[in-house]
This record gives structure tokens, C-alpha cells and sequence, in this order.
């Protein structure tokens, strides 16, 4: 029997149905906000009466871009499942959880919220986005395949090395986030991390009147933790407080190493505040002081920074440095863009403001 399947529709076909040009169309399909309503809706009647589908190699081809930008995040190793477990004669198990409390994908709840924004941005301009986890052997590989099929890659801070960068740099734009990195070339998106820890804390030692401190601060290798702790640091300094006399433990920017750390660093004479680098680890000290049987705020005082979700939502209210997150993500988006339609000139740099939220965990008074 004879193959009566037809070629399927193409841009002329839609631009010839809606009586339009083929820019027309484009406009539509990338930014319909920028075509007239009317306009636009013929467009999209056609589009979906003849059941077109883009083509992003055509589109490719013909504008030479893919229309996609990439975002590319740290990834996180799997934590095994230690938890004795009892199966039931059907085969589903049966866990005994009370005591399981570790959070293996705790951390990624920061870049739940950078993801968040970067596609809510790409989305709005008609881009796609394509997201890749850059940690172990095979990072390289995964850079420089995302590399290639993105007309921009946003990458985190740290996530990969310099040397690789400016390798990805010679074929697309580079937006480096959480790091003002404009003296190695790259155009960057970051936060305020030291005006914002440098006023929390100053609220701690200034306004509360706290000098027994200790902070818990994230990998020794991270920009966002050099500036907060360079805060930190400037407020112990502009109230007197010498930082040798304040206990300064390292943790990961995850949970459960601080719910370690602060196990640890509680079993020995209690500070009145832990002030620590991200709410991960603040949540994490929570969960030692809770373990302990302390108070929060009435005998520990506990910061954290970001302003995730789950600090609003832990018992007590976690008070933060709040970041916007989703911006972030936003303007790493909008700097691909910007750098896509203007690709020379010096590196550029945004820097968004943050915000002090004072919450249950330390109030405005005790």
C-alpha cells in the first residue's frame, strides 16, 4: 500500500494560512507579546489548524542561533539509602522513617528557585532552556556538549574551572552567577552577600546586644561565602567584637552537615547566636539545638541567608538574608541576551540588592 502521509507543514505554509510574512510568524512564535492581538491570533489559529511544529534545526539554519539557552548547575551525589527497611508479602516496603532524617537534595533548593527564574525569563522571550549538572569526571564532556547546543551558557560560580570557561567563551556567551567575575572576562550576575550579612549580623551584636557568637560558614572554595563572611567580619569589626573570639566552623551549604557541625559545636559552651552563611545550614542548626532541647530564641539565637521557602516554614521562622533567587535567574537569561545582540564591548555586571527578614528564630527584640 502506497506511503499517503504528507510532508508536514512548514512557516510558509502558516504565514500563507494567516495571510503574514514569515517574520510575522517568528515574532509570534519567540515573542508573541510584540505582535498585535489580532495578528497574533490568526497566527496561532493557523499554527494550530495545520498542526505546525517548530523546527529548531531550521531555525537554526536560518538564523543561526538555536533559540535555546543553557544553565548549567553543580550536581548532587545520590546519598544511599541506609534505612532498614521490612517488605510485606505484596513487595512494598515497609520503612521505620522516625529516626531518618537526613535530606540528601536539601541543597537544591536554592537553585530550584535560580531555575525557576531562568525559565520563567527564557519562557517570556521564546527561548528554551536547557539545564545540565556539571560536577564529577565527565563535567568537561557535559560542558562542552551543552556548549554546543545553546547560544548562551549560564554557569554557577565554582561550578566549572576558568580554563573551561574561556574555552565555552570563544563559541558563546558565558554569564557567570553568584560572582562578579568581570576581571576574568565574563559578564556576571551576583547578589549584595556582604552588605546583606554585615547588616544581619550588625543586628545580632548592635540591636541585641550579642557578643557570645559562632558562625557556620560554607566550603572555604565558595565567592557567595568569601563575601558573606567578609560581612560577617566588617560588623564584628564595626562593633567591637574581636573575630578571634568567635568559634567559626565550615560546613557545605547543606543540612545535614551542619546538623553535625552544630551537634558538635553545642556539646560545648552553648554561644547565645549561631549566625551561619545559608539557611541550609541555619535549618541544620535548628535541627541540633531542637535535639538538645534548647530554645530558639530564648536561649540560642539562629540566622541563616537566601531566603528559601523552608525558612519560612521551620519551627521557629527562620530569620534571613533574602536573596532573589528567581531574579537570579532572571537577569542571567536576560544578560545572554543582552550579550547576544551586542557581543562587543567590556565584560558587564548586575548586582541585585537583598533584604533583611527578621523572623521568630532572632526578632527585632528579645
Amino acid at each position: 500500500m502506497a506511503d499517503q502521509r504528507t510532508a508536514p507543514p512548514t512557516v510558509y505554509d502558516v504565514a500563507a494560512a494567516a495571510g503574514v510574512s514569515i517574520a510575522t510568524v517568528s515574532r509570534v512564535l519567540r515573542t508573541p507579546d510584540a505582535v498585535r492581538e489580532g495578528t497574533r491570533d490568526r497566527v496561532q489559529a493557523a499554527i494550530r489548524t495545520l498542526g505546525y511544529v517548530p523546527s529548531g534545526n531550521a531555525r537554526a539554519l536560518a538564523g543561526k542561533r538555536t533559540g535555546v539557552v543553557g544553565l548549567l548547575l553543580p550536581g548532587f551525589d545520590v546519598v544511599p539509602d541506609e534505612r532498614p527497611d521490612l517488605v510485606t508479602d505484596g513487595g512494598v516496603r515497609v520503612v521505620d522513617d522516625r529516626r531518618h532524617v537526613t535530606q540528601p537534595f536539601s541543597s537544591n533548593l536554592y537553585f530550584d528557585e535560580v531555575l525557576r527564574g531562568a525559565e520563567t525569563e527564557a519562557w517570556q522571550r521564546g527561548l528554551a532552556l536547557m539545564v545540565a549538572a556539571g560536577r564529577g569526571s565527565s563535567r568537561d564532556v557535559i560542558v562542552n556538549d551543552v556548549a554546543g547546543r545553546v547560544d548562551g551558557l549560564a554557569v554557577l560560580a565554582q561550578t566549572v574551572p576558568d580554563d573551561l570557561l574561556e574555552h565555552v567563551a570563544r563559541r558563546v556567551p558565558v554569564v557567570v552567577l553568584a560572582d562578579d567575575r568581570r576581571s576574568h572576562g565574563f559578564d556576571s550576575v551576583s547578589v549584595d552577600n556582604a552588605a546583606g550579612m554585615r547588616t544581619l549580623a550588625s543586628h545580632v551584636i548592635g540591636q541585641l546586644g550579642i557578643r557570645s557568637l559562632a558562625y557556620v560558614a560554607g566550603p572555604i572554595d565558595s565567592p557567595d561565602d568569601m563575601e558573606r563572611s567578609a560581612g560577617f567580619r566588617a560588623a564584628l569589626a564595626d562593633h567591637g567584637v574581636p573575630a578571634s573570639a568567635v568559634r567559626v566552623v565550615h560546613g557545605d551549604f547543606g543540612r545535614v552537615r551542619a546538623r553535625e557541625l552544630a551537634g558538635a559545636l553545642l556539646a560545648d559552651v552553648v554561644p547565645r547566636a549561631v549566625v551561619c552563611s545559608n539557611d541550609q545550614s541555619a535549618l541544620g542548626v535548628l535541627d541540633a539545638a531542637a535535639a538538645r532541647g534548647l530554645r530558639v530564641p530564648e536561649d540560642l539565637v539562629v540566622t541563616g541567608f537566601d531566603g528559601i521557602d523552608a525558612g519560612r516554614f521551620s519551627s521557629p521562622r527562620l530569620t534571613t538574608v533574602h536573596q532573589p533567587m528567581g531574579a537570579l535567574g532572571r537577569a542571567a537569561v536576560l544578560a545572554i541576551v543582552d550579550r547576544l545582540e551586542r557581543r562587543e564591548g567590556p565584560p558587564r555586571a548586575v548586582r541585585l540588592p537583598v533584604e533583611v527578614l527578621l523572623r521568630e528564630s532572632c526578632p527585632p527584640t528579645l
